[in-house]
């Protein structure tokens, strides 16, 4: 009986030594981690918001997008999306999804377009760029990267500097990449900056290989979406010429608080605080 126990015991015993690594067998590898930060603060009108969630569906689901997901070394990545805007508002719109082919990228943009976009007050990047690093740490799978794809039509107003929440994820290994919007005709062009593409390329992007897709126009927002997707889920280095390259260079030193200076001199010159 007592050899029994002893028995039982190293049995317990080996299976509390070979649980964790079972555990770890069991996360599925896949080429990337990737999360959709999404803007949708008032500065965009109703019917931006509504193109945005349309310009994601079709360029996940495009036949492009899937093959170079099928081309990867693993063949399937993670993604999820959330909606971000003032540095306590984050709703998660599709959560971490396991993508390998066409219907899983399908019903992915299904998802994007069932749901509605809420505009909501002030722009915090770094509250996004925090968060996205958050939900990079909680991915329920192993990933060969981990990525940030942040689109915004404006600077960072509210919440920590934007450089400090860059400069930690990069610091963690996340990459992060943007898509600047510098459309015009929506309700806060009071925020905007015209060099909007060179503040996300100099105060928001970093990591390896990243790099900054600008949108001029609603139109160029999907092929825009798609691009920017196949270029993160393969790993690559931009090469177009529309596309800026996020790198270290002997440049002026630009501005980063810029979105900060604007909203407290618009508070002054107003007395409000929306």
């Amino acid at each position: 009986m007592l050899r029994h126990h002893l028995w039982l015991r190293l049995a317990f015993v080996l299976l509390a030594l070979l649980t964790p690594l079972s555990l770890a067998k069991a996360r599925e590898r896949v080429d990337v981690a990737l999360v959709l930060a999404v803007d949708v603060s008032r500065s965009m009108s109703y019917d931006e918001l509504r193109i945005q969630r349309r310009g994601y569906a079709a360029a996940i689901s495009s036949a492009e997008v899937v093959r170079a997901i099928e081309l990867g070394a693993h063949g399937k990545i993670a993604l999820m999306m959330f909606e971000w805007a003032n540095d306590n508002h984050v709703r998660v719109i599709v959560d971490w999804t396991l993508i390998d082919e066409q219907a899983d990228a399908v019903d992915f943009a299904d998802k994007v377009l069932r749901d509605e976009s809420f505009s909501q007050r002030r722009t915090s990047i770094s509250g996004a760029i925090k968060h996205a690093s958050e939900m990079l740490e909680e991915v329920p799978f192993e990933a060969d990267r981990y990525v940030i794809d942040i689109s915004g039509d404006g600077p960072n107003n509210h919440g920590a500097p934007v450089t400090l929440a860059r400069d930690a994820a990069v610091e963690n290994g996340i990459t992060i990449n943007g898509l600047p919007l510098m459309t015009t005709g929506g309700p806060g062009s009071q925020f905007n900056i015209p060099d909007l593409d060179v503040y996300y390329r100099r105060c928001v992007t970093g990591g390896p290989a990243s790099f900054v897709i600008p949108v001029t126009d609603w139109a160029q927002f999907p092929d825009a979406v798609r691009r920017k997707l196949i270029l993160e889920i393969g790993g690559f280095a931009p090469l177009e010429p529309l596309v800026q390259r996020a790198q270290f260079t002997f440049e002026e030193p630009y501005d980063c608080l810029v979105g900060e200076k604007i909203w407290r001199r618009l508070r002054e010159q107003f007395y409000w605080d929306p």
